[in-house]
């Protein structure tokens, strides 16, 4: 599995569609991508809880 530096979750071109224009056709791709995705569950256990919350919150997501 990538570590950290090589998943860029924090610099995702597809989250940065969603951030601008989640209804968008690519936003929607990636919000329905990260449902799944390995790569941001692990980036995910990587936050503290207030990040994780704050991520949870703004992209509605059942969890972390």
């Amino acid at each position: 599995m990538k570590n950290m530096e090589e998943q860029n979750c924090e610099k995702c071109k597809l989250r940065e569609k969603y951030d601008k224009a989640p209804k968008s056709f690519m936003g929607r791709l990636w919000r329905w991508h990260i449902n799944f995705c390995p790569g941001w569950k692990s980036y995910m256990k990587t936050l503290d809880e207030n990040k994780k919350s704050e991520l949870i919150s703004e992209y509605k997501l059942k969890s972390g």
